[in-house]
């Protein structure tokens, strides 16, 4: 079907259709006809009927009020009847699958002008190919997860593994061997800043609950299949995640035990035979435990903490748990009541849990360095927007010295977990896997502790700024609302702040020399 044509009209051809029943309004150039929309009009029929809005060019008075997707839905296109003559839109709404104009919503590196050491062009691309990806698919399949509580779509999950982003979220290795990764980069190439890339690009989004629902359970579940079980179990196991169809993901916190890994109580028991464990016991707060398939599992043998892949079946139950983010998540409390799983199935040694569970938990802390990274960086991108277009006491909220100091602590602190995530990436780059857990432990854990100490504060400042707006799910404030309901989660997945700063400092302590004095 034609779409409709489009009229030009003059400022006075609006003026004259000023009233109930017969009511246009100008929005950046834009003639809208609402004499029919005024009565359902969300916010009363008065509010179009204000002599600054009725015939008149309302743009200021809108973006005051609503965010520029509002204009882009379905019911709003269509009232669109005409625009003003010679005159162009004058609003500057960023270009989808292109770099934010809008100063510090992008990293230096893709910010025009400026220069890094760190990204080849194969980063480039690949974040071209992601950031059209997560705009396109991925980006309104996570709005409608957010809102309805479901897990990603299995369409969304079929057309990314065919692109292989499963796999990607995984890191270097050679898992990736033979593969064709999207935005072109040879699996030879890649490397822990392309994967900083895919990290980010699919924070940016600004849906917690969806992003760990998004596979957050393999990027922490699947390591420990990867490195450390037999060949048969990982190639089954890792075929079936990559490709989308079944979803992992890692049980070891309990309510006994967080932080503290040796004070698990789940146990498994060895049969006679020998040949099976019978697991019992309980596990909290899992991610994407809800829809998991397979469940990589911490326990307590006669011989020591060991972990174990355990396949769901008779015995293992899953129970949602209501949490401050989307159920899209799929958190939930496991229990596993006699549940037999094949000794084969055991990930390392008996007694070589903590080790297991260790090596896992850098990679873990740094992934979620680069969501919460980023994650303060669409923040301050909100604010940047808000602070220039909402008029207070007559001027531009950015006017107010209070509102830009505010500004100034949000940019400090993003530039400089931005730059620090960079710097330890690039020795992750240049070290083997056991450099890492000798060297990068410590750094790692000051590192989380600080993103999600300055997420917290970053989003105080955004709430304060945004004022009413920031405590409503819906409308301008939208982002912040969701942003500060849900940013506590990172400051305690992966281990408490407390918890991860000792770290940090034990590991110092263990590398001072022993012959320094003051």
């Amino acid at each position: 079907m034609a779409s409709k044509e489009l009229k030009q009209f003059s400022r006075e051809d609006v003026a004259s259709h000023n009233k109930q029943g017969d009511l246009w309004v100008i929005i950046d150039s834009k003639v809208y006809d609402l004499s029919k929309f005024a009565a359902l009009h969300p916010g009363g029929l008065a509010v179009l009927l204000d002599p600054e809005v009725a015939g008149k060019d309302a743009t200021e008075i809108f973006y005051s009020l609503h965010r520029h997707e509002v204009l882009l839905k379905p019911g709003y296109t269509r009232l669109q009847i005409g625009s003003i003559k010679e005159q162009s839109p004058r609003i500057n709404v960023d270009i989808a699958g292109k770099p934010s104009k809008v100063p510090y919503a992008e990293p230096t590196w893709l910010t025009e002008g400026y220069y890094s050491p760190y990204y080849k062009e194969s980063h480039r691309n690949l974040h071209k190919a992601m950031r059209e990806l997560t705009e396109t698919l991925i980006y309104p399949d996570a709005q409608a997860a957010e809102e309805n509580g479901k897990r990603p779509s299995q369409d969304v999950l079929d057309r990314t593994a065919a692109l292989n982003l499963h796999p990607m979220r995984m890191g270097p290795g050679k898992h990736l061997k033979g593969l064709e990764l999207i935005g072109g980069v040879k699996p030879e190439e890649y490397d822990y800043f392309h994967e900083l890339v895919v990290t980010q690009e699919l924070t940016r989004i600004g849906t917690r609950g969806y992003a760990d629902g998004f596979l957050g359970g393999m990027v922490i579940g699947l390591p420990p299949v990867l490195n450390f079980a037999q060949p048969a179990v990982r190639e089954k196991v890792t075929k079936e995640v990559f490709s989308g169809k079944k979803f992992i993901c890692l049980a070891i916190s309990e309510a006994f035990a967080g932080s503290d890994v040796a004070g698990l109580r789940c146990t498994a028991t060895r049969t006679e035979d020998g040949k099976h464990f019978i697991i019992n016991g309980t596990k909290k707060w899992i991610t994407n435990a809800t829809f998991a398939d397979y469940f990589t599992v911490g326990c307590k043998t006669e011989h020591g903490l060991t972990v174990f892949l355990v396949e769901r079946g008779p015995g293992v139950e899953t129970t949602p748990i209501k949490t401050s983010y989307s159920p899209a998540a799929g958190t939930a409390y496991v229990t596993f009541d006699n549940v037999k799983v094949p000794a084969e199935n055991m990930l390392g040694p008996e007694d070589g849990g903590l080790f297991v569970i260790l090596s896992n938990f850098n990679h873990e802390r740094w992934v979620m360095c680069c969501g919460s990274a980023r994650s303060q960086r669409l923040i301050v991108e909100e604010c940047l927007k808000w602070v220039n277009q909402r008029k207070v006491f007559g001027k531009p909220l950015v006017s107010q010295p209070v509102i830009r100091n505010k500004l100034a602590g949000m940019i400090a602190r993003v530039e400089s977990v931005q730059s620090w995530l960079e710097n330890v990436t690039h020795q992750m780059c240049n070290m083997t896997y056991k450099e890492q857990s000798q060297k990068l432990a410590g750094q790692i854990g000051f590192l989380k502790m600080y993103c999600t100490q300055t997420a917290q504060e970053t989003a105080r400042d955004a709430t304060q700024i945004f004022g009413g707006r920031a405590i409503t799910r819906t409308g301008m404030g939208r982002v912040i609302e969701h942003y500060h309901r849900t940013v506590p989660f990172d400051s305690l997945l992966g281990g408490a702040e407390d918890v991860l700063g000792d770290l940090g400092v034990r590991q110092a302590i263990k590398q001072m020399p022993k012959n320094v004095r003051l």
